[in-house]
């Protein structure tokens, strides 16, 4: 099978075939037909998050079910299915109160499956999981309660944006901030995550969204998925713009989906009294914001860290799924480039260029 492989940090992928183990008991045999584009193994490749390596990496996918290991009930060979990265045990304290997006286990295995082991290999060499999805590759091995079923004509790319960005973004929104209609609501960073956001905040009816990104072609894209102003901090003060915007009081709530120290002091400081800040993006390893204690107090606001939106995949996956169907959230418009495999190292500069939207890859 063919894959993209991360051997170093800062160095570019490699395409190569690697062999790929059948799967054991609780796993699913999955040929991949799409691919998400994510910053989140861009800070890999770059260092800035942690990662066994070599690597495959890629945790926003979809495609058909292929095999399955023993026990294997909830999908068959021929079932379309969106691919979760936070496959769970279904038996840790998070996984049976409801927060299966915090499964110990998971959280105990990184860059194998369940079990602890891989199946890929080159040779000798033991290739890691990404997410247990390691979906940059024709392939894949993942577990059962990564296995999302869908309709068998469900688009593939939306289905792999639904697996990450959909659900992390809409999710940060209604399951972890549950905002109040009417609210006022700050997004710092327009990503892919961000606009998802920014479609959360207009599901659940909020009065103003204030979309604040450093690229005026991001901003304007915002708009087309619900943002009703923009900020650019290269040309105005976000903070105080986003004051003036709410009548001096900054706003209920605050999103950060970028990933860094200075923009959670961002969305922090926009916030008014009171108020929640919901972050969602992933800061480099030590880019660790300052934030008073005191003010902390004293102000009254409320800080989350926000995990794949929240979300309990194998419920509210689907729920993605019907918002789509029913035209309440747009995902087609978040495309905006595919590639192939063989092109991954150009959609990661595309990306790190500041292109806007989404890119997918779609041809293995």
């Amino acid at each position: 099978m063919k894959a993209a492989v991360l051997y170093e940090t800062n160095a570019p992928w490699v395409i190569e075939e690697l062999t790929l183990d059948t799967p054991k008991a609780g796993e699913v045999h999955v040929k991949i037909g799409a691919a998400g584009i994510c910053r989140s193994d861009l800070h890999i490749k770059n260092g800035e998050s942690r990662h066994l390596l070599p690597a495959v990496l890629g945790h926003e996918g979809s495609g058909t079910v292929l095999d399955v290991g023993e026990g294997v009930t909830k999908v068959k060979p021929g079932d379309r299915v969106i691919l979760s990265f936070v496959p769970h045990c279904g038996q840790c304290h998070f996984c049976l109160n409801g927060r299966a997006n915090l499964c110990d286990k998971h959280a105990a295995t990184p860059g194998t499956l369940l079990d602890g082991t891989t199946r890929l290999h080159k040779g000798d060499q033991r290739i890691h999981h990404m997410g247990k999805v390691a979906c940059f590759a024709s392939e894949s091995i993942v577990p059962e309660s990564g296995c999302i079923p869908v309709s068998p004509d469900f688009p593939l790319a939306q289905g792999a944006l639904i697996g990450c960005s959909v659900t992390t973004g809409v999710g940060a929104v209604m399951y972890n901030a549950k905002i109040e209609p009417n609210s006022t609501v700050a997004v710092v960073g327009t990503g892919g995550v961000g606009l998802n956001v920014i479609q959360g905040a207009k599901l659940l009816n909020a009065s103003k969204i204030i979309a604040v990104d450093l690229n005026e072609g991001k901003l304007e894209f915002a708009t087309k998925f619900g943002a009703t102003h923009t900020v650019n901090p290269t040309i105005q003060d976000p903070v105080q713009t986003i004051k003036d915007l709410t009548n001096g009081l900054g706003a209920d709530y605050t999103f950060e989906v970028y990933g860094s120290s200075e923009t959670v002091l961002t969305a922090y400081n926009s916030v008014r009294k009171g108020g929640t800040v919901v972050v969602v993006g992933i800061a480099p390893i030590g880019d660790d914001p300052a934030i008073s204690a005191t003010d902390l107090v004293r102000l009254e606001k409320t800080i989350k860290g926000c995990y794949y939106g929240s979300a309990r995949p194998a419920v509210d996956i689907p729920t993605m799924v019907q918002l789509y169907n029913s035209g309440k959230i747009d995902v087609d418009g978040l495309i905006t480039r595919t590639y192939k495999l063989e092109d991954i190292n150009q959609a990661y500069e595309d990306i790190d260029s500041g292109d806007i939207g989404r890119g997918v890859i779609t041809q293995f």
